[in-house]
């Protein structure tokens, strides 16, 4: 099954700041969940509610809901402003 994937306002906008190198490396990532919604080092947060993916500096949080077959990405940053 593969998953539609929707980026909220605010994470289009924390992509769009990335530098070059980490803005392609995350949007192959983000490509990839429609596939495999969770992939090898993705954890289920504790302190709020949806999945994390790490990204080298960078975390992706996201949401997934696999009744209705979509992901959506809640923000994108490094991971010392992410939890913030």
């Amino acid at each position: 099954m593969n998953y539609k994937i929707f980026i909220l306002r605010r994470a289009q906008k924390e992509l769009s700041r990335l530098a070059d190198e980490h803005f392609h490396q995350i949007k192959e990532v983000i490509r990839g969940l429609a596939h495999n919604p969770r992939p090898p080092g993705c954890r289920k947060l504790t302190n709020r509610t949806g999945w994390r993916i790490k990204i080298g500096p960078y975390r992706i949080i996201y949401e997934l809901d696999d009744t209705i077959g979509t992901i959506t990405i809640l923000n994108i940053g490094h991971r010392r402003d992410i939890y913030r």
